[in-house]
């Protein structure tokens, strides 16, 4: 079981490819919008209005995913499959609530709704989140990144 994202520490003081040992990989998308350098190298690419700009942006960050896993680097690719994961959630997000907002100020779920371009933007990222995750030198080096850091 992977050890819980620390959200104690100060990220925007913290350069995690300089301090791979403070990085813990948590569950799902946690720390996507804080740990640097990874967030500034890929934020600016990640998009998912439409079923283009999703290819697009998800094609960009499996690109640096496969980029940071030649370069031996658990922690960027680890970065960008959440990424592609939070496109994927995201996404769906919009598909099923327009505006993105799932519960009104009142804390009741908003209306489903069913748009299909957000779906298909949705599906374009989870194809990407998929190849990801399951790569067998991002498993390896989740494994390893897990057993010397927690």
């Amino acid at each position: 079981m992977p050890e819980k994202f620390d959200y104690t520490l100060d990220y925007t003081k913290l350069d995690l490819r300089q301090q791979p040992e403070l990085y813990r990989v948590g569950k799902g998308e946690q720390g996507v919008l804080m740990v640097e350098p990874y967030k500034g190298e890929i934020l600016p690419h990640w998009r998912f209005k439409t079923p283009e700009i999703a290819t697009e942006s998800s094609e960009k960050i499996y690109a640096m995913f496969l980029d940071y896993k030649e370069k031996e680097d658990f922690i960027g690719m680890d970065m960008a499959r959440k990424f592609l994961q939070m496109g994927y959630t995201r996404a769906r997000r919009y598909t099923n609530h327009k505006g993105g907002r799932k519960y009104d100020e009142n804390g009741e779920v908003l209306p489903y709704t069913d748009d299909p371009i957000k779906a298909e933007a949705a599906r374009i990222f989870k194809v990407k989140w998929d190849e990801a995750k399951v790569d067998p030198d991002y498993i390896r080096m989740k494994k390893e990144h897990q057993q010397k850091y927690g």
